[in-house]
């Protein structure tokens, strides 16, 4: 059976989904606090979302994504625009994504962009994004749209922390080894 019609579709309805309005209005809220080359966010309304997409259609070179469950429509769109403009893109994320219903992780599967399923533990329960060598974005703020409107979530993005980043860029790369391709679930059965 040919699954590229089915493919195709299951892309489609998320690039429409992607440019529908959302209910709410988008976020202008700035950092709650921030020194040192740290910024902190905090959902619901807090501007999590937006601060991690400014961040990604800032990146220049790459952007190393782990991500417990991802279903937010913004950030997935961001993470295909770096993706689109020959950033270097890679995401794992957990295992659960493989029974949940269609997610970002299978619109970026469906679109090319490397995905990969870390099913080597019980909750592959990162929440990271690291940009250009020099941007790290983590926190307990799961990339979904109700983390950013509804749930009480706290985000930090860490600028110029070398010895920090090379701690997050070597536990994402231990994580991909041992992960495997994931085909989005247009390409399954």
């Amino acid at each position: 059976m040919n699954y590229r019609p089915l493919r195709y579709l299951c892309a489609l309805t998320l690039l429409v989904l992607l440019g529908a309005k959302d209910v709410r209005p988008a976020s202008t809220a700035g950092p709650a606090a921030s020194e040192d080359n740290i910024a902190v966010f905090f959902s619901p309304d807090g501007g999590c979302a937006d601060a991690i997409v400014a961040q990604l259609a800032a990146a220049k070179k790459s952007v190393h994504m782990q991500a417990y469950f991802f279903s937010s429509p913004k950030i997935a769109k961001a993470v295909l625009e770096a993706y689109k403009r020959k950033i270097e893109v890679g995401v794992i994320v957990d295992k659960s994504i493989e029974t949940a219903n269609y997610s970002s992780a299978d619109f970026l599967a469906n679109a090319g962009i490397p995905t990969y399923v870390d099913s080597e533990h019980a909750i592959a329960h990162n929440k990271v994004i690291l940009i250009d060598a020099q941007i790290i974005i983590t926190g307990s703020f799961n990339f979904t749209a109700s983390a950013d409107t509804d749930n009480a979530e706290n985000l930090l993005v860490l600028a110029n922390k070398p010895k920090l980043y090379a701690a997050f860029e070597k536990n994402f790369q231990d994580h991909l080894r041992h992960s495997k391709k994931y085909k989005g679930k247009a390409e399954r059965n």
